[in-house]
């Protein structure tokens, strides 16, 4: 009898742990497993919206992760992403002054509008009319808000080895695709080439070598790094790939020599400025020609560091998303731009 009854208490336990059981998974939260074919990617942390094409010329967006390991970006030129855009992308040049071509609906509480130019300011016109439009700055010129600059030097992981030029059996080149009688540049080169042969490659002039400024340039001594205006900081792909990346010694001509120390070692190229004239600059190509050891003295540099080189345009797209990501709760308008970029 007594047995009984302790099985029976046993039986009745037993149902209320297994009815205790049913309500608390009752109570659990549903839980419904992701379809096989169902998209899991994470929803972009910042949409970056770009609003033209730079100059029409319609080019493949890229992956910030894949290209910079900047991760959580999304970059479109679909236009409807407008009020999800975090930051829009407006190319000056394409914009001209012309400020109905500008975002037509409000702006989104905490939206940047990117101001991106990379021609100097002889070649920007319209500025005046932008005063207060634009939160962040991006170009060339230092203090932009997104700073981006035509290239830049880097410290190579290992400074050991011999530095190997190209064979140098010509003396001066120079490509020049816009000419213009009344520019500085021309002037000097009209100059210079009264004491020292220089073959010109470009529009109207000799054809490059395979389409390639590299590969024709790397035969010759020097390269006239010569810019078409001359502004602060305006240093463009003319001395990094046309100059240093075919390992020449750039003859350069735009902002001051103490402006180019800022980006290269003073020693690693010859300023116009240097020399009271250009027959002075000729004769010291000539002797630098003559002096293989004296010549070689411009490529120290080369033990030190690499060039690297800006890539339009992907690389500012995903500088201002990298930008967006850091930036602080702080929001601004750029009151004078007209002022600030001259």
């Amino acid at each position: 009898m007594r047995r009984r009854l302790c099985l029976r208490l046993a039986l009745v336990s037993f149902v209320a742990i297994l009815l205790s059981l049913y309500r608390l998974v009752q109570e659990l939260p549903q839980v419904n497993p992701p379809h096989p074919l169902q998209n899991r990617r994470p929803v972009p942390a910042v949409t970056v919206l770009i609003w033209w094409y730079p100059f029409g010329r319609k080019t493949q967006v890229k992956d910030c992760d894949t290209l910079y390991n900047i991760k959580g970006c999304r970059l479109t030129t679909n236009r409807q992403l407008y009020p999800l855009s975090q930051a829009v992308i407006i190319h000056h040049r394409d914009l001209g002054g012309d400020v109905s071509q500008l975002p037509a609906e409000r702006r989104p509480a905490g939206q940047r509008w990117v101001w991106m130019n990379f021609e100097s300011p002889t070649h920007s016109s319209g500025l005046e009319v932008l005063n207060g439009v634009f939160n962040w700055t991006m170009s060339y010129k230092r203090g932009s808000d997104i700073f981006i600059p035509y290239g830049y030097l880097y410290p190579r992981k290992s400074t050991e080895g011999k530095v190997v030029l190209p064979n140098k059996s010509n003396l001066v080149a120079w490509v020049i695709s816009h000419w213009n009688e009344d520019h500085v540049r021309v002037k000097y080169y009209h100059q210079l080439r009264r004491y020292v042969d220089i073959h010109v490659y470009g529009k109207f002039h000799q054809q490059l070598q395979n389409d390639s400024i590299v590969l024709t340039i790397s035969p010759y001594k020097f390269y006239l790094a010569f810019e078409n205006s001359q502004h602060v900081d305006y240093i463009t792909e003319k001395l990094w790939r046309n100059a240093l990346m075919s390992s020449t010694v750039p003859i350069v001509l735009g902002p001051s020599r103490a402006n180019y120390e800022q980006y290269l070692p003073a020693d690693s190229f010859i300023h116009v400025d240097d020399f009271s004239t250009p027959k002075k600059l000729a004769q010291h190509m000539m002797f630098l020609d003559k002096s293989e050891r004296s010549y070689r003295k411009y490529f120290d540099w080369q033990k030190r560091y690499n060039v690297h080189l800006t890539k339009f345009w992907e690389e500012p797209y995903c500088k201002v998303c990298e930008a967006v990501k850091k930036a602080r709760a702080n929001y601004k308008f750029i009151s004078n731009l007209a002022s600030w970029f001259q």
